[in-house]
Formats: structure tokens, sequence, C-alpha cells
């Protein structure tokens, strides 16, 4: 069913309230939720909430966390999440390095000691709708995915995001795991009862898992087996994905203390789970006339759209495109939201003690 977007994103204010959120930053994780299943990325939208409300449960979150900044200069800054959740930093963070970039050509921001942040994307779109390219990478909290030649889970999904400003086209938007898949579309795949893509998850022989409740069991509870990293097989260059993670693990939070998952899981694994995000905002008026950025990435995204595609009912897209068209189609229809989805919801509600208003 279709349930309109101001209904999501009122049950997601309220219940974070309810958990004991301020106003205001409840307000922004919600709408970053929201904005996500409009973009048409379910397994980072509302149906985190499940997840939040075990990390609440467990005690690994301070929702009363304000994000702060801790050691700043002209182009950058540390910011402290407080073991909050990532959205108010990830958002109060991208809004530093836009406002430094557009007085310094380039503003990069560390986030440190937070949670999950939802879509990267979401984040580096911001500096794109401010006319500046974005950049995030974050670690996460699961060691979930095998690193290339092995069976036992040491990566976490670690996603890259990229964007960058057109004019008459949707913004470029690069938003990607750097394993195969993003662990929470296997859950997406569970509640909707589809089987997996051969190459999205290994078992402990190696073997490609197509179940997604037992590719849900492995991720979340197995020590070996797990999700592949981006490519799926070593013959589809899956060390590529194995550097990436790496990679963002590094700038998300090497750079700012946040801890290896494996390492915490292995020495402390009942503790919060210190994920740190990585931010920049880059000023392309830095480096050419003002606006003509844009208008060369319209061009180069128009030809790509020109480009003959194989089967005419699909033409070649962009990155960006399909969230956009997304958007448009969500924001006039509805978020479709699964049964199963809706009843895990409506318990999240029914525990919070807030009103449930999505069917």
């Amino acid at each position: 069913m279709g349930v309109p977007a101001d209904r999501i994103r009122t049950l997601a204010r309220d219940v974070l309230t309810a958990w004991g959120m301020a106003d205001d930053l409840a307000a922004t994780t919600a709408d970053v939720l929201v904005d996500t299943d409009l973009a048409g990325i379910d397994s980072h939208g509302v149906s985190l909430l499940m997840t939040y409300e075990r990390f609440h449960e467990q005690g690994r979150l301070d929702l009363t966390a304000r994000p702060v900044v801790v050691r700043e200069n002209a182009a950058t800054a540390l910011v402290d999440a407080g073991r909050g959740l990532g959205h108010p930093a990830g958002e109060f963070a991208m809004r530093l390095a836009v406002d430094k970039a557009r007085e310094h050509a380039v503003g990069v921001v560390s986030v440190a000691r937070s949670h999950h942040f939802g879509a990267a994307g979401y984040y580096a779109e911001m500096a794109a709708h401010r006319g500046l390219i974005g950049m995030v990478t974050s670690s996460a909290n699961l060691s979930c995915g095998v690193p290339t030649g092995a069976v036992v889970p040491m990566l976490a999904t670690n996603p890259i995001a990229f964007a960058a400003p057109a004019r008459r086209n949707p913004h470029f938007l690069l938003d990607m795991a750097t394993s195969t898949v993003a662990a929470n579309k296997v859950k997406v795949y569970d509640y909707e009862d589809r089987p997996l893509p051969p190459g999205w998850v290994l078992d402990a022989a190696g073997e490609p898992v197509r179940d997604a409740a037992e590719a849900q069991r492995i991720i979340k509870e197995d020590d070996v087996g797990g999700l592949t990293p981006l490519g799926g097989t070593p013959e589809m260059s899956s060390h590529k994905g194995y550097g990436l993670s790496m990679m963002a693990h590094v700038l998300g939070a090497t750079l700012c203390g946040g801890v290896f998952p494996a390492l915490r899981e292995r020495d402390d694994p009942a503790s919060p789970h210190d994920i740190g995000h990585f931010f920049l905002a880059l000023d392309p008026a830095a480096f050419r006339t003002a606006g003509s950025f844009a208008d060369d990435l319209d061009d180069a995204i128009d030809l790509l759209h020109d480009t003959p595609p194989v089967d005419p009912d699909h033409p070649v897209l962009v990155a960006g495109d399909p969230q956009a068209r997304a958007r448009a189609e969500r924001t006039a229809a509805g978020v479709p939201l699964s049964a199963e989805a809706l009843h895990q919801l409506r318990g999240v509600a029914d525990r919070a003690g807030v009103a449930f208003d999505l069917g």
C-alpha cells in the first residue's frame, strides 16, 4: 500500500521523541528517514525504526545526545556525536562542511562516537542542493562482510556517496555500499519473501545463499559466512570492493578514532558502536566560472541518456535518476510498505505508546 510521506514522518518523529529524543533532533532524523523512503531506498528508511528500537533497548544509544564541535579550523572540524543516532550529527556535519566550503572552497568534517546515520547519499546530496560537490563515507556497526578469499566476516558495509550538482538534470548521486548489497536490503527481501540473487551472501562453505531468511540469520548471528565485497566473486573483481570498503573505513572511522567493528565485537561486544563518518564539500566555483561546472555535467549526463540502450524499454540511466523518479512517484502515490513492515512498525508504535496511522 502507498502511505503518505507525512504520516510516516509523524510516526518516526513521535516514536523518537517517546524514546527521549529532543523534538528538533527527532524531526531531523524523521526527515532523513522519510526522504530516503521517497527516494526508493527502502532498506534505509522508516523500516530502520525496528533496528533503532533494539539499539535503544540494549542501552547502546544516548538519544539525548546533541552533536558538538570539539576541534575546528577554517576548513575542517571534528564533531562528537555523543553516541547518539547519526542522523542529527550527519546533517549538522554536512551543513558545517558546506558552510566552510562556501567560504574557503573546501570543507571537511569528521564525526566521531556516532551510530547508524541512514543513507549516506542524503548527506552528499545536501551539498549538491547548494551547488557544491559532496562526498561521504562511513564505517558501520556490524561485521557482516567477508574479505575476498575468506568466509569469516570482518568488514562492515561501509558506504560511499558522491553527489555533484546539475542544472537541468537530477543531481548526479552515487550512493553505494562497498559490499555487493547493503545488509538491510537482504532484510527487505526477507520481508517480501523474495529469493536473493546469487552472489550477494555466502555460507560457511563459500556457496551462494538464495533464501533471504537464511541469509539474514547468517548476517546477524553466524560467525562464518556473510555479504560479499562489491563484485561478488574474485573473478568479478571483488578485491576492488574489498579495497573500497577499507578506504571508506579509513576516511570514515580511522581518521576520527572510530572503532573497527570486528575489534569491538571481539573485545567489547556490548559497547556502543562508535561509528565514524566523513563529510567533504567542494565548491566548483573555486576552479572555474560559476555555473559552468553544472552546465558541463548536464552535457555529459545528456549524452549518457542519449546512448542507445540494449533494450529500448529500459533507457540508459545515470546515478541519481532512479532516486529522482522514485521521489516523484512516491510523493504522488505514497511510500509502498509491505504487510510485514506495517506489522512491525505497529509493534514499535505500540511499545512506544504513540499513535499508529499508517494503515
